[in-house]
C-alpha cells in the first residue's frame, strides 16, 4: 500500500450504550472518515466526548451497531472476535490512555509480548525502543515499580515495537510532564514515519494538538455530539 492510499476507511459508523432509565444513548455516529497510509491526524475533543470509544471501535475492541471499519483489506465490523484480534495484532499499535500493561511481566517482557501477538518478538528492537524512551535501566522492572510516566513510556514502546501499519494513540501524553510528553510524541511520529505507518491521535490538550498540522474537530465528525446538544 503506497502513501496516500486509504489504510483506514469508516462508513456509517454508530454505537449506542444503555442508560439507567432503560433507553439507549448514541455515543458514536460518524458518517465517514478515512486515513491514508503514512498520514498523521490529530482529533480534538473534550474528555467524555466519545474519542476513546471511537478508537476502540477502530481497533475492534468494541463492535459497532452499524457501519464498516476497513483497516487495509479487512472490515473490523464484519469479523468475529478471533479474527478481529488477529487483524488488530497484525495491523494496529494501540497506545492506551490507561496503559494496559501486564502487571506480572517486566517492561521488556511487556514489549516482547506485544510483538509476539503480532507474529514475531524481536528482543533487540524491544530493547532499542525502551532505550529510546529512556528506560534502558528499567528493563527488568515490573509496572508497579515504575512511575506513572514511565509506565506510559513502556506503553508507547510496546505499541510501536511490532511496526504496525496504523497507530492509535489515546491521550498518549496525559500522564507525562511537558518535556517527556514532547519526547514521547517525537518518538511516536518518528517511528511511524520510519515504517510508513499512519497515526491517529486523540487529545484535548492544546499543547499536544499544536504540534500537529492536520487537526480535526471530533465534534464536527461525530453527529451524536450534535444530537446530544449542550
Amino acid at each position: 500500500m503506497s502513501a496516500g492510499q486509504n489504510l483506514l476507511r469508516l462508513s456509517g459508523l454508530t454505537k449506542t450504550f444503555p442508560v439507567p432509565d432503560g433507553g439507549n444513548r448514541t455515543i458514536i455516529d460518524v458518517p465517514e472518515f478515512s486515513l491514508g497510509a503514512g498520514e498523521t491526524v490529530a482529533l480534538r475533543g473534550e474528555s467524555g466526548s466519545g474519542k476513546t470509544t471511537f478508537l476502540n471501535l477502530i481497533a475492534g475492541i468494541l463492535s459497532p451497531d452499524s457501519g464498516s471499519i476497513w483497516v487495509g483489506d479487512g472490515d473490523m465490523a464484519a469479523l468475529g472476535e478471533h479474527r478481529r484480534d488477529r487483524l488488530r495484532a497484525s495491523k494496529i499499535g494501540y497506545i492506551f490512555q490507561t496503559f494496559n500493561l501486564l502487571q506480572g511481566y517486566t517492561c521488556l517482557e511487556n514489549v516482547l509480548l506485544g510483538m509476539a501477538f503480532g507474529g514475531r518478538a524481536d528482543e533487540a528492537r524491544a530493547r532499542a525502543l525502551l532505550e529510546r524512551v529512556g528506560l534502558s535501566h528499567r528493563l527488568g522492572h515490573f509496572p508497579r515499580q515504575l512511575s506513572t510516566g514511565q509506565q506510559q513510556r513502556v506503553a508507547v514502546a510496546r505499541a510501536l515495537a511490532k511496526r504496525p501499519s496504523l497507530v492509535l494513540a489515546d491521550e498518549p501524553t496525559g500522564n507525562l510532564d511537558r518535556a517527556n510528553a514532547r519526547e514521547a510524541l517525537r518518538l511516536i511520529r518518528e517511528t511511524c514515519a520510519e515504517s510508513g505507518a499512519a497515526l491517529l491521535l486523540v487529545s484535548h490538550d492544546p499543547d499536544v494538538l499544536g504540534l500537529f498540522q492536520d487537526v480535526r474537530d471530533f465534534s464536527r465528525m461525530n453527529l451524536a455530539l450534535k444530537e446530544a446538544g449542550p
